[in-house]
């Protein structure tokens, strides 16, 4: 099922995010308590299941690491990916170089996109 939907959300001080139930039901594959944060394209942060981050893996594997840009990415992405625990409160801990990474404030905006989520600052 493609995850859809636009939600606006507020970040806590204690940079906490609540994921919206439509999103978080929206991931069929893999444990609903845990996924991975990484960052997406254009400034936002992507959240994908388990299943969802182990399939980006596969095609970024067979990507030709031949390039210099690509490994430079590479690295760049899974060094900032993270898991991340899902709470009572259906929320996630943004790490705070992700939220500095995306510079999310206090009022985000969080985005079905198919296969993953999109967390951008409003």
């Amino acid at each position: 099922m493609a995850l859809t939907g636009t939600f606006e959300r507020t970040v806590d001080d204690k940079l906490r995010l609540a994921i919206p139930r439509p999103l978080r039901d929206g991931f069929r594959d893999g444990d609903p308590d845990e996924f991975f944060l990484a960052p997406g394209n254009e400034g936002c942060l992507s959240l994908y299941s388990t299943a969802g981050f182990e399939a980006f893996a596969a095609k970024m594997a067979s990507i030709s690491t031949g390039r210099v840009q690509v490994r430079n990415f590479l690295r760049l992405y899974y060094s900032q990916a993270e898991r991340v625990q899902v709470d009572k409160q259906s929320r996630i801990r943004i790490p705070e170089r992700l939220t500095r990474m995306a510079e999310l404030k206090h009022n985000v905006v969080v985005i079905g996109v198919h296969d993953h989520v999109e967390i951008w600052d409003k």
